[in-house]
């Protein structure tokens, strides 16, 4: 079997394990990968490389993809959707792993209702992949934003300041909330929840009564009503581009404005992308890789390796990409306990 490799969308730690995974698995077999590169953009005008087993030394360990990503949508005008099935004749491709989150296998499934031989990868550093208990990429990237956290937090009270930092999550809250679990936020903010500003004001307040500072957590994708900053610009895939819209700079006014405490804010944005994968990430990406060839060699396209409990295994794309995982009402009461 020819083996086609694409990693899709924004990239995070566990990639290039993944990657190195899918290569190393099909030529135990005495099958050849060759990558797409920069995600759907590469099958869609022809812009591949040769993936050999030398080309994927040491790739465990390091960060990004060598294939390169973006967001291309292929399957959304039919001629484009015809260049994708072209190119995937043109080099024999028996078997395409697709490697990322909701939109890359939402255009996998494109892609098999169009008669191709497609398996799929779920990676997203925002954990919000509904078919999989965990997704590479997302212990690695909140390790980041922890870090953060626990750096701002000796600011904060050098100066008794009020921090926000502000970290990824566009419909899903789940790096938000760990960050503020695991690094004892003061307040943390999710998509989840409506945002209560006087319930924000309270504890903030309460912790520069108490120690002298606050640290406030906030998902990018959270909803502050009206608003400056707001871009509203889409993606290929309708979403609105959420750099520009400034949710921490923008909380950080709002409480100075309203308690008179001075507050601070940092965005560590695509920081949380970058690095070398950590150990869970790393074994992760590699149990998936290779999960996702055997799932092919077994003629079961149109499926989605993923992680259930210790168990990785092959679930359909329909099942793997219904809605996105979003956190759970009992994640939410326990991050409320440990609030100022």
């Amino acid at each position: 079997m020819r083996f086609g490799v694409l990693t899709g969308g924004g990239d995070c730690p566990g990639l290039n394990p993944a990657i190195r995974a899918i290569v190393l698995r099909a030529a135990r077999s005495g099958h050849e990968s060759i990558g797409f590169l920069d995600g759907w953009k590469g099958l869609r005008d022809d812009l591949s490389r040769p993936l050999r087993t030398a080309d994927v030394e040491g790739l465990f360990s390091r960060g990004g993809t060598i294939l390169g990503s973006s967001r291309t949508n292929p399957f959304t005008k039919e001629a484009e959707s015809a260049k994708v099935l072209e190119t995937l004749a043109r080099h024999r491709i028996d078997a395409l792993i697709a490697i990322g989150g909701d939109d890359t296998l939402t255009a996998a499934r494109e892609l098999y209702r169009r008669g191709g031989h497609v398996v799929g990868v779920p990676k997203t550093m925002d954990n919000d992949v509904s078919g999989t208990d965990w997704t590479f990429g997302f212990h690695s990237a909140t390790a980041v934003a922890v870090d953060a956290l626990e750096r701002l937090r000796d600011t904060a009270g050098s100066h008794h300041r009020a921090i926000v930092l502000e970290v990824m999550g566009r419909h899903a809250g789940w790096v938000a909330l760990a960050t503020g679990l695991a690094g004892g936020a003061d307040a943390t903010l999710l998509p989840e929840e409506r945002y209560d500003e006087e319930a924000l004001l309270a504890h903030v307040t309460s912790a520069v009564r108490a120690r002298g500072y606050a640290l406030v957590v906030a998902s990018e994708g959270i909803d502050l009503g009206p608003r400056r900053g707001s871009a509203g610009r889409k993606d290929d895939f309708g979403h609105e581009l959420l750099r520009e819209r400034q949710v921490g700079a923008e909380l950080a006014r709002r409480i100075e404005q309203r308690t008179g405490i001075e507050t601070r804010s940092a965005q560590i944005g695509h920081i949380q992308r970058g690095g070398p994968p950590e150990l869970f990430d790393r074994i992760l990406a590699t149990r998936l890789g290779a999960c996702a060839v055997d799932l092919a060699l077994a003629g079961r396209f149109g499926e989605v390796a993923v992680l259930h409990g210790a168990v990785v295994e092959g679930i359909s794309l329909d099942r793997a990409i219904g809605s996105p995982k979003v956190v759970t009402p009992d994640w939410i009461d326990l991050l409320h306990t440990f609030e100022a």
